[in-house]
């Protein structure tokens, strides 16, 4: 079966950078495209980034562009959140995610994938 982990979370002060993998298994990696997610406590899932199954197009929620930057490994299965000047409200669990092989704006919302990792916790302090 399909199988997201993450790692990579952890506390950091607000400034740092943190970044956050997210090894797959059980599926054709190299055709889904693949996309973060967070939630904070008593706050709706939030879509961060999205990259397309080839690595060559990503996409980014308003609140995290230009300071979250989202890449991908094919040849390791792996996809990657780097995370800079981190700020507390960036505290929440992040989730990996898998949707299909067609790209477009329906990845910025959750129905559009079908596999997801248990989560990290990332917590930013001032």
């Amino acid at each position: 079966q399909v199988q997201l982990v993450e790692s990579g979370g952890g506390l950091v002060q607000a400034g740092d950078s943190l970044r956050l993998s997210c090894a797959a298994s059980g599926l054709t990696f190299n055709l889904r495209n693949m996309g973060w997610f967070r939630q904070a406590p008593g706050k709706e899932r939030e879509f961060v980034a999205a990259v397309k199954w080839s690595a060559d197009m990503t996409d980014y929620g308003q609140s995290v562009k230009g300071r979250f930057t989202i890449s991908r490994d094919n040849a390791n299965d792996t996809v990657f959140l780097q995370m800079t000047s981190l700020k507390p409200e960036d505290t929440a669990v992040y989730y990996c995610a898998a949707a299909g092989s067609t790209w477009g704006s329906v990845l910025v919302y959750d129905y559009a994938y079908t596999d997801w990792g248990q989560g990290t916790q990332v917590t930013v302090s001032r």
